[in-house]
């Protein structure tokens, strides 16, 4: 596809989040106020919310494929260390994400406090309960297959697994209820829709993926919460 003016705004997006950090089945929003002095990545509101609906109204909008064919080992090495400075990505996302870390040498996190964006719950990490903290893929791998991902490179669809702008630190709870769905069908808490649709529409964007009707008219709404 070529890069349009519409495109290069958009991966200007994406490139602006990585330097700053109906039928709804999303988390509760029930006592679970933003905490004070969270490390969960938050967008800049004004700017960004204006940037984020320039580049959310030239998404291409299409239809899910059905999906035949997608295996997690289609998007190539998990937690490639893709940026090459010696640690995996999943390392590199918890020491992003986590605040009091703790580390055995230079990359393996053993130990963190996590809020988690899309809750609010404040999650204690340990290596020794690893899956309290997921890292979760903002545009799910699975979507983005159906969404024409199936048509890429294995190179490609292995830099898109393993990019740093579509990764988030997350409470695994939450992780294993996003699952594959798109902003339609699932949402976190709304202190946080407005720093999600940013991201989701940065990702989308410089990676030309498009959306689904019903995961526009979703991030629409998440940006009014900015």
């Amino acid at each position: 596809m070529a890069r349009t003016a519409s495109a290069a705004a958009g991966l200007a997006l994406a490139a602006s989040l990585a330097a700053a950090c109906s039928a709804d089945v999303g988390i509760s929003d029930a006592g679970t106020p933003a905490p004070s002095g969270s490390s969960a990545p938050s967008a800049t509101t004004g700017g960004g919310e204006a940037e984020a609906r320039a580049a959310l109204a030239e998404l291409r909008v299409a239809e899910e494929g059905d999906g035949a064919g997608y295996e997690r080992g289609e998007f190539g090495v998990r937690w490639k260390d893709v940026d090459r400075n010696g640690c995996d990505q999943r390392n590199d996302i918890l020491a992003r994400y986590l605040e009091n870390v703790r580390k055995r040498g230079d990359c393996v996190v053993v130990a963190g406090l996590l809020h988690d964006p899309y809750t609010g719950k404040e999650i204690t990490f340990t290596k020794a309960d690893a899956a309290e903290v997921q890292i979760d893929h903002v545009y799910p791998l699975a979507l983005a297959w159906r969404m024409g991902a199936s048509e890429w490179t294995e190179r490609r669809r292995e830099e898109f697994a393993n990019d740093h702008t579509n990764l988030l630190a997350v409470w695994g709870v939450a992780n294993g209820q996003k699952g594959d769905s798109g902003p339609g069908e699932w949402k976190p808490r709304k202190a946080y829709q407005c720093d999600y649709a940013i991201k989701y529409i940065g990702v989308a964007a410089e990676a030309f993926l498009p959306v689904t009707a019903a995961d526009k008219r979703a991030l629409d709404g998440f940006l009014d919460r900015c």
